[in-house]
């Protein structure tokens, strides 16, 4: 055993496709869109594209869903999204662009977002009456330059 974490995936639909890494050393996992040979276009009005996989992350990993750069380029941004480990549902990306005359369209099959999996950190919250001094504080926005 090489000590992997294993992710399982279901392809729910025809067409779908397994979660892949473009490059050896990427360390996202491509996502595409599972449209059924359709498209969709895509606004600045959010819309959820499917995937047509379902994916089983074990326990103490965290999936998250990442915007592609070659699309945010174009102005196509996907939403940062959490897979939570008891997930069992269709893996829906939202989508959406960043000004008004953007206008794209996803077809089936086209790579839309990014899955990466790190693992998650085995932390407690407590309640606390104080918490320690700091050289920024409780300075906010902006507090640390620009």
């Amino acid at each position: 055993m090489s000590g992997q974490a294993v992710v399982r995936v279901k392809l729910l639909r025809p067409g779908a496709k397994l979660p892949r890494r473009a490059t050896e050393f990427a360390s996202g996992f491509d996502l595409h869109a599972c449209l059924d040979g359709g498209t969709i276009e895509v606004t600045q009005h959010p819309v959820m594209v499917p995937t047509g996989i379902a994916i089983e992350v074990p326990p103490g990993l965290d999936a998250q869903f990442r915007p592609r750069s070659g699309l945010a380029r174009q102005g196509v941004l996907s939403t940062f999204g959490t897979l939570d480990a008891d997930y069992r549902g269709e893996c829906q990306v939202t989508m959406y662009t960043l000004a008004p005359d953007i206008r794209y369209v996803i077809h089936d099959g086209d790579r839309i977002s990014q899955l990466v999996i790190t693992r998650l950190a085995d932390v407690v919250v407590e309640v606390a009456e104080e918490l320690s001094d700091s050289a920024r504080g409780a300075g906010g926005h902006g507090s640390t330059g620009r």
